[in-house]
């Protein structure tokens, strides 16, 4: 009968050490799952931060070109400003041969005017001379002749009649010269006409195109001046963009190489498993407070848990102290480094200190240290993750 009861404890044992060997090893294979998202982000963050920089260099050079573009026109704005006194000085000028194209128009007005008078005041006297000759007719010599008394007379009043004719033919010819007169004036004021106007269109355009040029340069200038600050602040965002992914690769790294330091530490868990012995339950001596101590950790880490759910939270503690692998107390194994969370947060040092365990908590702890165990031999619980195949899930816990 003892030999059966050593055979079965042993058969026990070994059944129970394969166990633990799937524990470490899906352990191990989520860290390696967490260890390939970290470094498969970290290669995302990389392509991205690479992305961003051929775009500043990209945009970088297309700033250097715009501003090369706004220098240009800059210069091209000042040449402009600079050649401005000139066709100021051209548009003063051309102002200047208008007014005096005007004062020559005023001029000219005024001697058409002087010489329509001249040829109308002309033009009435011959009219009165032409109607008492064409009235009087031959009779007006011949009254002069026979009139006469002697021949001296008759020459004198001849001479009269001829010096008469020679004024009648003056008087035709000054007023013939004043309508050629009128006539030149008239033409002339014409051409003057013609002139101011072709002037004053060439002073137009010159205050057009001088228009133009500044409007249109003026116009490029803050159209490339408005791209230049456009493509500033997008760069200035990239550098941003740039400087955030630069840091989050820096905390990939970080993660990548605490996650590698922690896969070496399963995979080294692992050894000490296939190589550790485990102890029954009945060869463990509990201490006065490690009662107290697993009840409060039930409440921080299983609080809001049912009852079955705080027993398993309690078996996985007891499962760890009967393995080789990890310390051989209740202290110990709650204590030991970055296993339960609640130790790291503080949140089971505020619990003690006010003894927040339940009366199911400390149930829940007596049953789990009387060998009860809902959860068989796990060595694990969380809260449910894709990389993880729990072999229980009870409440809001995976077991594994």
């Amino acid at each position: 009968m003892r030999l059966f009861r050593a055979f079965l404890k042993l058969c026990c044992g070994a059944v129970l050490i394969s166990v633990l060997f799937a524990l470490p090893v899906q352990a191990t294979e989520e860290t390696k799952n967490k260890l390939n998202q970290a470094q498969n982000e970290k290669t995302e963050k990389e392509d991205q931060l690479n992305d961003t920089k051929n775009q500043i260099t990209t945009m970088n050079q297309e700033k250097d070109s715009l501003t090369g573009t706004l220098h240009q026109l800059n210069n091209q704005l000042s040449e402009v400003s600079n050649n401005l006194g000139e066709l100021e000085e051209d548009i003063d000028e051309k102002q200047g041969e208008i007014d005096v194209t005007l004062e020559e128009i005023e001029d000219t007005k005024a001697k058409v005017a002087d010489a329509k008078a001249t040829v109308e005041d002309q033009y009435e006297t011959m009219k009165k001379q032409f109607r008492f000759i064409y009235e009087r007719g031959d009779s007006l010599y011949l009254e002069l002749l026979f009139s006469s008394g002697t021949f001296g007379s008759a020459l004198n009043k001849a001479d009269y009649m001829e010096q008469l004719s020679r004024y009648q033919k003056k008087m035709l010819e000054q007023y013939r010269q004043a309508q050629a007169d009128l006539e030149e004036q008239q033409r002339l004021l014409e051409e003057q006409q013609v002139k101011l106007e072709e002037e004053q269109a060439q002073l137009n355009e010159y205050h057009a195109k001088v228009s133009a040029e500044q409007s249109k340069i003026s116009g490029m200038v803050s159209s490339t001046s408005s791209s230049i600050k456009s493509y500033a602040n997008q760069i200035s965002q990239a550098e941003a963009d740039a400087k955030t992914y630069e840091e989050e690769i820096r905390q990939k790294e970080q993660e990548i190489a605490e996650l590698k330091k922690q896969l070496a530490e399963e995979e080294r868990m692992i050894q000490l498993a296939a190589a550790s012995s485990w102890r029954d339950l009945s060869e463990i001596t509990f201490a006065e407070n490690d009662r107290y101590l697993l009840a409060n950790l039930i409440y921080c880490e299983a609080g809001g848990e049912p009852y079955i759910g705080k027993v398993a939270v309690g078996a996985v503690v007891m499962n760890r102290l009967m393995s080789s692998v990890y310390p051989d107390t209740v202290v110990g194994v709650i204590y030991q480094n970055k296993q339960f969370s609640p130790v790291a947060s503080g949140r089971l040092a505020l619990a003690l200190a006010e003894n927040r365990a339940t009366q199911a908590c400390y149930e829940a702890a007596d049953a789990a240290m009387s060998g009860t165990t809902p959860v068989s031999n796990c060595l694990y619980f969380r809260t449910p993750i894709e990389q993880v195949t729990p072999r229980y899930t009870i409440g809001g816990h995976i077991f594994y």
